[in-house]
């Protein structure tokens, strides 16, 4: 498919360097989807010299585990090959990190991981690390409540742009899990990022399915104009057993927390939200269609006013005029999730179906009733992510349409803004209805 939005111009010039860089993001949003190439069709990148990495983060996102496909060391052992080379692993649970360096050193990839320095925070790191070994970027993957703020101890995409003035940073998703108050921190950091020019991907994986790209390449080929997104996202409960997930006060709530992928892909489509518009209704834990029969955490242990809902139903204007709606539910037992988003224009309805596993797009277009099936078996939007990071960060000029960010730092600071509209709205909404219950009474 032929892709309308991408920019004429080579690599020289400026638009197209910002394009690519994530720092000009409305530019560029799309990527041919022919051009995402699965892991094992990708040959190591070429070159002869190390690329130095630091891991921020030694849990599952950045080295796996049975949850979920998450694993950013191992996309970046695949891209990057014998030039790999992690030359730090920032965590304060320095046997955890110990663990996992001693079960890579035991495998193929021993010689990305053979002099990995452990440090316990950023400090530690930034006044012993040899300068020798400078790194060509951070991936952070801490846990978002120590991110994401110009707080001292959460600030340290702040301290890498301080110490490492152009050093590529790739930041999990979502940025941050602090107090609503802080978002304006947020939109400062994004500004330095966007200042000083930082390549920097956030880690909205979802954006670079095939099936999401695919969707894209068919509202810009045929010039719709989006009406609405519908999006579902049903988890299956039994299987999270973290206490702290089920504490808004340390989870930020599971709307913010876990939502913010399908909150994501709603704006990717419909476009900047008016956040005051966002409605929202929720289910709660103490109420009769609340209640839960298979959780594996005690409860009780949380304080009633931090309980997460069981249901969280929103609808928001996008500036264009299109209508949002997103549904988080907390109902499903086994392991499998059940999640869907769908996208209508005059004549189209694009359907996405279980984007995590086996992604599967409907696409019906004018003049047919019936929908097409498209599958995408082999699609890693994981690798996606970190490949296209990386040619922007090696400057690769063979196919220069081919790489892109598709999420830069300001536009996932919008994503958690939305969330945590979504979760004011649903709070305010409730309280309202208890105080009427109360005057009632």
């Amino acid at each position: 498919m032929s892709n309308p939005m991408s920019p004429t111009h080579r690599r020289g010039s400026e638009r197209r360097a910002s394009d690519r860089r994530g720092s000009s993001f409305s530019r560029r949003d799309s990527i041919d989807p022919r051009k995402l190439v699965p892991m094992d069709k990708m040959t190591h990148i070429s070159g002869t010299d190390d690329f130095n990495v630091v891991f921020v983060g030694a849990g599952n996102i950045m080295f796996g585990s049975e949850e979920g496909p998450w694993n950013h060391s191992f996309r970046f052992e695949h891209k990057l090959g014998r030039r790999l080379k992690v030359v730090a692993l920032i965590d304060p649970a320095t046997e955890r990190a110990k663990e996992v360096l001693r079960k890579k050193c035991d495998s193929f990839v021993l010689s990305a991981y053979e002099n990995t320095r452990i440090y316990k925070n950023f400090d530690d790191f930034h006044k012993n690390l040899p300068k020798s070994l400078r790194p060509r970027a951070f991936v952070v993957g801490s846990p978002p409540m120590f991110r994401g703020t110009l707080q001292s101890g959460r600030d340290i995409e702040v301290q890498i742009l301080k110490h490492y003035p152009g050093v590529a940073l790739f930041i999990e998703k979502p940025i941050t899990t602090g107090p609503v108050e802080e978002i304006e921190e947020g939109y400062k950091i994004a500004k330095q990022i966007e200042e000083s020019k930082t390549i920097c991907s956030i880690g909205y994986m979802l954006r670079y399915l095939k099936a999401v790209q695919m969707m894209k390449h068919i509202i810009d080929e045929n010039n719709l104009t989006v009406m609405t997104t519908i999006a579902r996202y049903a988890c299956a409960y039994e299987a999270i057993a973290k206490p702290d997930w089920w504490d808004k006060s340390k989870s930020a709530g599971p709307v913010i927390e876990q939502g913010t992928h399908f909150c994501d892909l709603s704006r990717y489509f419909g476009g900047e939200v008016d956040y005051s518009s966002v409605v929202a209704h929720s289910l709660e834990w103490d109420e009769n269609a609340g209640q839960l029969s298979a959780m594996k955490v005690d409860e009780s242990k949380i304080p009633p006013e931090n309980r997460i809902p069981r249901v969280t139903s929103a609808t928001w204007k996008y500036d264009s005029g299109a209508v949002g709606t997103f549904t988080h539910v907390v109902a499903l037992q086994g392991t499998n999730y059940s999640c869907e988003l769908e996208v209508y224009a005059d004549g189209y309805c694009l359907r996405l179906v279980d984007p995590y596993v086996q992604p599967v797009l409907y696409v019906r277009k004018p003049g047919d009733d019936h929908e097409q099936t498209y599958r995408f078996p082999d699609d890693d939007p994981f690798f996606s992510e970190v490949s296209n990071l990386i040619d922007i960060i090696e400057d690769i000029e063979e196919d220069p349409d081919a790489a892109c960010i598709l999420s830069n730092y300001e536009d996932a600071v919008k994503t958690y803004e939305l969330t945590w509209a979504i979760r004011k709205a649903s709070e305010k909404s409730r309280a309202a209805k208890l105080e009427a219950s109360r005057k009632a009474t």
